[in-house]
């Protein structure tokens, strides 16, 4: 038969050694569980004589009290030490400040668009701006293009439906109706005042804003932005173009040394014209500007053609001026390092906090750009 009083010992030792819960949980299944040795005790309590049982029943139930009265003592007091442990870790030092909360950040675009602003404000343009949504003699006419000319057709511009009166406009395939709405003189009464009005030469301009046309790869994209420069006065040449251009690289890619070359292409509305590259290195996955062997292609120019100074009503013999273009998107891809131009456009919070920047930070030619 069980001494129960050696039993009683052994199970208050396995219940005050346990350390944790999950052990104490083990004990109780040993002595109270289905088959627990203090179960299989009362068991045996049905095969015994009336007064066996009577002798025995009270000693094997107070036996199985005292135990679960034991080992419910030693779980709360574990559970206890496990809160207070956890208490411990988990405190929270109101002293402390708070953790930042989360700010919006400035998209590479506009970071990139506010520097250009900055250093052609430094050299004396103004700012103008026209709406997306334009009219044929705007967007193709004023500007020399020919009735046939490729960027006319459906495939590279969009076309919006005729109006009520017949007319079909489109969305701007470049910031240049800006620059004609600009010169045009007496015909712009009716915009709104956001809209570029018409002024008198000299004028120096920069123009920013979306631009659309229907193209779609890692460096393009059927929206992107552009900006425009225009630069209308007695005597201008391509002295001045070049000038401009290169003190604006240096400028931009911060560095004080820009080698640059002209090639000769063809913009219906400049003559001559001409695409400048700056000599680079590509080398190591960055672009570095004003070292290295290779050419990159950065900006489409030239000289403001006659015809569209006289769609303007401009006197050619009189006014001279140039223009140049820049792909703000393809700028800030170059300056910063950004592989896909997609990107720039796919909404992705990680993507803007990695390549964002402080609204703080504002871009400023005397503390710094970038």
């Amino acid at each position: 038969m069980t001494d129960l009083t050696q039993l009683e010992a052994e199970l208050s030792a396995a219940v005050a050694a346990a350390p944790d819960v999950a052990a104490l949980e083990a004990v109780r299944v040993g002595a109270l569980g289905k088959a627990g040795s203090i179960s299989e005790l009362l068991k045996t309590l049905g095969a015994m004589s009336p007064d066996e049982r009577r002798e025995r029943g009270p000693l094997i139930n107070g036996l199985r009290d005292r135990v679960g009265a034991a080992i419910a003592g030693k779980k709360a007091a574990l559970e206890a030490a496990e809160l207070d442990a956890k208490l411990a870790a988990e405190r929270v030092d109101l002293t402390l400040p708070p953790p930042p909360e989360r700010r919006g950040r400035v998209h590479p675009t506009m970071q990139v668009m506010d520097e250009m602003i900055a250093i052609f404000a430094e050299m004396g343009f103004g700012l103008a701006e026209g709406p997306d949504i334009e009219d044929d003699f705007h967007n193709f006419t004023a500007l020399n293009f020919p009735p046939k000319h490729p960027a006319r057709e459906m495939h590279d511009t969009f076309w919006l439906p005729e109006d009520a009166g017949g007319e079909r406009k489109v969305l701007r395939t470049h910031t240049s109706p800006v620059q004609i709405r600009t010169m045009q003189q007496g015909q712009n009464d009716k915009l709104p005042s956001w809209i570029a009005t018409s002024q008198t030469p000299p004028i120096r301009i920069v123009v920013p804003g979306r631009t659309y046309r229907s193209d779609s790869d890692a460096t393009h994209t059927p929206m992107f932005h552009q900006m425009e420069g225009l630069v209308i006065d007695r005597a201008i040449h391509m002295g001045h173009l070049k000038w401009t251009l290169e003190t604006f690289v240096s400028r931009f890619f911060e560095t004080p040394v820009v080698e640059t070359r002209f090639r000769p292409h063809h913009f219906p509305f400049t003559e001559p014209s001409a695409e400048m590259d700056v000599r680079c290195d590509r080398s190591g996955g960055d672009v570095k500007i004003g070292q290295g062997d290779d050419w990159m292609e950065i900006v489409g120019c030239g000289m403001v053609h006659p015809n569209v100074l006289r769609n303007c009503g401009l006197d050619p013999d009189v006014w001279q001026g140039f223009a140049f273009g820049f792909g703000i998107d393809r700028l800030g891809m170059l300056k910063y390092g950004m592989p896909d131009l997609r990107d720039m456009f796919a909404s992705d919070v990680r993507w803007l906090e990695h390549y964002g920047f402080s609204a703080f930070a504002a871009p400023n030619p005397a503390t710094g750009l970038s």
